[in-house]
């Protein structure tokens, strides 16, 4: 086909990922060109996701520039799209993931556990506010918004003692000294989709269904799938302290593990953890539905 126009937001992160899909695209001998834009995500950075609008505000934008035919494919952290895209669209690949841990970041502290008393750790994630709250009650946790650098900024600038971002994000700007301690999945349970990067369509494009084909990762695209099903069973926003992640044990199966907190902080953690078979998108979503149900319960 023609050349290829790839919608992406304008953050050094957000290029990042679109120029990674770029350069696979012309391994495989297309020609490729980025319409780079700010979204309204992008904009509101003094109040915190849930409360003015959630997800979508990252994608939005991407996705009227492929219902205009002025862009192809959209390039989206799989983590900001919304579990219900609108009609009309689809997710067409799942790259191969990246690391999907969350990363403690911090000048001065080697770990959480080497955390003062009462220090001042910087999220907007409700889910890492939830978890880091069950790990160190004695914290205080305060907002964070802006992209990557931005979150740097104010980290350095002392207004944090250290925040909570994600490894993957770190990792591909050549970040990753910054990272001071990573949490293993079970001692803080990621986002649905944290790490992995996913290429939105219109859903009549059969054309770049097929063009993507070879950039897709089934074992990360099924993982992300269960996920992803988990949030949407859940009703999952910003609004809810959710957590999904999937990964393959050495027999073949999908092992997801889910929890869900309270956003007052009240009530006790809610967790669920099931194994299953999952060769096939059906199989991983009744997977992730399956968990949900256990959150539920």
């Amino acid at each position: 086909m023609s050349n290829i126009v790839i919608a992406t937001r304008e953050s050094r992160l957000a290029m990042w990922q679109a120029e990674h899909v770029k350069a696979l695209l012309q391994e495989q001998g297309h020609a490729v060109e980025l319409l780079g834009m700010t979204t309204r995500g992008d904009q509101i950075l003094d109040r915190s996701l849930s409360k003015v609008g959630g997800k979508g505000l990252f994608v939005k934008e991407l996705e009227l520039a492929l219902e205009e035919g002025r862009a192809d494919i959209a390039v989206h952290s799989l983590k900001d799209v919304p579990m219900d895209l609108p009609e009309g669209f689809m997710l067409a690949c799942v790259l191969e993931r990246e690391d999907p841990r969350d990363a403690l970041v911090s000048p001065r502290h080697a770990s959480l556990a080497e955390l003062p008393q009462g220090a001042v750790v910087g999220t907007s994630s409700l889910r890492r506010v939830v978890l880091l709250r069950a790990l160190r009650p004695d914290l205080r946790i305060e907002p964070l918004r802006g992209n990557l650098d931005t979150r740097l900024r104010k980290l350095d600038e002392g207004q944090y003692d250290a925040i909570v971002l994600a490894a993957a994000g770190l990792k591909r700007l050549g970040l990753e000294d910054r990272i001071r301690e990573c949490f293993e999945p079970d001692t803080m349970l990621p986002a649905a989709g944290q790490g992995a990067l996913g290429i939105e369509i219109r859903s009549d494009r059969a054309d770049l269904l097929a063009l993507l084909a070879p950039l897709d990762s089934r074992a990360d695209a099924l993982a992300t799938a269960a996920e992803r099903a988990v949030s949407r069973a859940m009703g999952g926003s910003c609004s809810m302290p959710l957590a999904a992640h999937a990964r393959w044990q050495p027999d073949g199966r999908l092992r997801i593990d889910a929890a869900l907190g309270d956003p007052e902080g009240t009530a006790p953690l809610l967790q669920a953890q099931l194994v299953a078979e999952a060769g096939d998108p059906a199989q991983a979503t009744a997977l992730g539905e399956a968990a949900a149900r256990l959150l539920q319960k």
